[in-house]
């Protein structure tokens, strides 16, 4: 069992819902994680959604792939990830 608060589709209410269901359409179906994770907080899922889109799919985001990947790999180091 997860020690994380996370929503899942069962729990999700209201605005909550709405967000779920865009990211699951947006990722084929399957929920990342770190959505769920998200999710609990709507007030921080959508501003971290956001800076998320405007850094990494964007076609014009100002991070290359490898800048992208770098901040990917300290963000990760930072918060105790798996090398």
């Amino acid at each position: 069992m997860a020690r994380i608060a996370t929503v899942s589709v069962d729990r999700a209410e209201d605005l909550q819902l709405q967000l779920l269901q865009k990211s699951k359409s947006l990722y084929g179906g399957v929920l990342p994680g770190i959505r769920q994770i998200l999710l609990f907080d709507p007030d921080l899922a959508v501003p971290a959604s956001q800076m998320y889109q405007h850094l990494n799919l964007r076609k014009d985001s100002p991070l290359t792939r490898l800048q992208r990947e770098m901040v990917a790999a300290v963000v990760n180091g930072l918060i105790g990830g798996a090398p």
